[in-house]
């Protein structure tokens, strides 16, 4: 551990945005949920929801460049429960989907809590889940082709995100508690001791400024 990777560390926890996420709803190729959970950690996305494929993921691969290390996931049985659990934690939840009352994804105010839902590759969002959401929004194609990629419309969406709640000053104030942020920094700083820890049942040893500890 060096003081600056400690400090690269300190700052991307503090700039995690606890109240926006990804619900993805069987997105099947392994690139594809590798690359939408690569740009949940570049977004500063905490964790990421997700409606698992039949026969489950492949390892992580090189797409994910390490991000599945710094983005949590939560699994939900249907993309129903997902939504409802979501909605439950007072989110606005927003479904990349045509229809008839679909409307510019920019015209969205990403500051509130949101939730946005990528349906699968091959089915697309169902109609149950499609019901179930606050508001469908899409992307302005001026092309041939009706949709974009699903990790590349993912990563459309949470850039407008970004770029929202950074003129809002939403990056400049931590929102994890000072215990979870205690927590997870050392997990995150020393992985294999944390887990050591958490095998015997011990406290993690205090961090000093440059990330490291005296004794263990």
């Amino acid at each position: 551990m060096t003081p600056e990777r400690f400090k690269n560390l300190q700052q991307v926890l503090s700039q995690r945005q606890m109240d926006l996420t990804v619900l993805m709803d069987g997105v099947h190729k392994p690139h594809n949920f590798n690359a939408i959970i690569r740009t949940c950690d570049a977004i500063g996305v905490f964790e990421a929801h997700l409606v698992p494929v039949e026969g489950g993921y492949k390892p992580f691969s090189i797409t994910a460049k390490g991000a599945q290390k710094y983005v949590y996931t939560h699994k939900h049985e249907t993309v129903e429960k997902g939504i409802e659990h979501l909605k439950s934690e007072g989110k606005q939840v927003l479904a990349a989907h045509w229809s008839e009352k679909a409307v510019d994804f920019r015209t969205i105010d990403y500051t509130k809590p949101t939730a946005i839902v990528m349906g699968s590759e091959l089915r697309g969002l169902s109609k149950k889940a499609a019901d179930a959401v606050d508001q469908h929004v899409t992307i302005p194609m001026m092309g041939m082709v009706e949709s974009l990629n699903v990790s590349v419309a993912c990563a459309v969406i949470l850039h407008q995100a970004q770029e929202q709640r950074l003129k809002a000053g939403l990056y400049d104030t931590r929102a994890l508690s000072d215990a979870d942020y205690e927590r997870l920094l050392f997990e995150w700083s020393w992985p294999k001791i944390a887990r050591l820890c958490r095998r015997l049942n011990k406290p993690y040893p205090l961090l000093n400024e440059d990330g490291d500890f005296n004794k263990f």
